[in-house]
């Protein structure tokens, strides 16, 4: 008899940081005033309060926010120390011809079991073939080599470059974070749809559903507004290939971690329940390789 999934609730996609010990210099922004503070897990025990489908949190996945190492070792050494901290998306410069002897040293520090994947910010670079560059493809390798996956975090029109990149390296894990920020907010989904419908074809890539509240308007979105995405995304990828994510602390700019909690609840409300699991425990299990739950 198969056992019955344990029913808990990842969040396989938030943020950390503390300004006094690492500087976050894209906080800057006017806009993110209301972030400029240090978030910490105590705060995200709790904030996310809100379950979804009867599951409350149980674990999360740490992601890097600045490209800098010495931020993925303070993430991975929080990992080692704090239990809700399963897995960590870390960063390491991809073009460095010393990309190996990093990831190894990274591996093997204090938390380095915790590394399960990597992440650059390919939404701010103006190459618009960045990820087929060699230099990034042989960090791609090296990191692939050693067990890792790829988190892809790119805006919508840059949806090629994952789609190459899915492409040449079918046997690179990879996920789609913040389901490449659709323009919600502008209505304009029809090119974002058709491609992301092209990248899912690739059954080894799979999708975060997260950041999406703010890629609607911060102060006016309704579950309408995303409901069109998430129809794309169920029917792209279907439930064991997406996870839930709250982008928090970014989240806090367009209602924060329980309003997004509750928009999925309402969204999964037609889900059976192995999807439901899939969607909120599963696919992460399966993609970070978390600690297994009877």
């Amino acid at each position: 008899m198969t056992p019955t999934p344990a029913p808990v609730l990842i969040d396989a996609h938030h943020h950390l940081w503390d300004l006094d010990r690492r500087p976050q210099p894209w906080l800057d922004d006017p806009d993110l005033t209301s972030i400029r503070r240090a978030f910490t897990p105590d705060d995200l025990r709790s904030t996310a309060t809100r379950p979804i489908a009867g599951r409350h949190l149980h674990g999360t996945v740490a992601v890097q926010c600045v490209p800098e190492v010495p931020e993925t070792e303070d993430l991975l050494a929080l990992a080692e120390r704090e239990p809700l901290i399963e897995a960590v998306v870390g960063w390491a410069d991809l073009t460095s011809p010393a990309i190996g002897e990093t990831l190894d040293r990274l591996l093997a520090g204090p938390g380095g079991t915790h590394l399960r994947s990597l992440r650059h910010l390919v939404q701010g670079e103006t190459d618009p073939a960045w990820l087929q560059r060699p230099d990034v493809e042989r960090g791609l390798a090296a990191a692939r080599d050693r067990g890792l996956s790829y988190d892809v975090l790119i805006r919508s029109h840059q949806l090629d470059q994952a789609i190459r990149l899915a492409e040449r390296f079918p046997d690179l894990p990879q996920v789609l974070n913040h389901a490449g920020k659709p323009d919600i907010a502008g209505r304009e989904l029809a090119t974002w749809r058709e491609q992301v419908r092209r990248l899912a074809a690739h059954e080894h890539v799979v999708c975060k559903l997260s950041g999406l509240i703010t890629e609607a308007d911060h102060d006016s979105w309704t579950t309408s507004d995303i409901r069109p995405v998430w129809d794309v995304l169920l029917t792209s990828f279907g439930p064991d290939r997406l996870m839930f994510g709250s982008d928090w602390p970014v989240a806090n700019l367009a209602g924060g971690w329980n309003r997004w909690a509750a928009t999925v609840d309402e969204l999964v409300t037609d889900c059976a329940e192995s999807e439901i699991h899939a969607l909120l425990a599963g696919t992460a299990t399966a993609f970070y390789r978390l600690p297994a739950r009877g």
